[in-house]
């Protein structure tokens, strides 16, 4: 194997992701500003000298915006469709559990199971994850605000709940005196 062919095992793909940068005029800081890398590290990625890890190349892809057929090719290209080597037939996670993987219909909406928040002075960060089936979860959107915003996306969700709390319906132990009045 040739030594350029070593140093970039994975130019197809960071050409790929530069072209797109490139084409949606971002600059090397404001994407690795965008998915919390470093400018370095992002270089290596472009370079093609460095594998993006799942969770960094799920960043990218949703902060691209891009088309479920792009991202699988970009998938592909990073050969995470591939099996590795510490890959069970039987999908489960080394502790007896299935290991699921949820595709979206709707590619701008990103699920998760966990949250985790940072706050300071400054502001809020939300860190949403999905397990993985691996030690770690992965991180699959960072979002971050002021304080005042923080306040206000609370006070949206309680509202949004409160709204869509289900209805119970008499004929239960549960009813009061009125109810059980209005039902006969």
């Amino acid at each position: 194997m040739d030594k350029k062919k070593q140093e970039q095992p994975f130019k197809q793909l960071g050409e790929r992701l530069r072209t797109i940068r490139q084409k949606l005029h971002e600059s090397v800081a404001e994407v690795s500003g965008a998915v919390e890398i470093d400018e370095p590290m992002l270089q290596r990625i472009e370079q093609g000298r460095e594998r993006p890890a799942e969770d960094i190349l799920l960043l990218l892809i949703n902060h691209f915006g891009m088309r479920d057929d792009e991202a699988a090719s970009l998938w592909q290209l990073a050969g995470y469709d591939q099996p590795r080597p510490h890959d069970h037939d039987n999908q489960e996670d080394g502790n007896g559990r299935s290991a699921i993987l949820v595709m979206a219909v709707d590619p701008r909406i990103i699920y998760s199971d966990g949250v985790q928040v940072t706050a300071s002075n400054n502001g809020v960060v939300l860190s949403f994850a999905q397990a993985s089936g691996t030690p770690n979860n992965l991180t699959t959107a960072r979002i971050g605000m002021s304080r005042e915003q923080a306040y206000a996306v609370i006070r949206t969700l309680q509202d949004a709940l409160s709204r869509s709390e289900p209805r119970q319906l008499g004929g239960g132990s549960s009813n009061t005196t009125a109810d059980r009045k209005d039902l006969s």
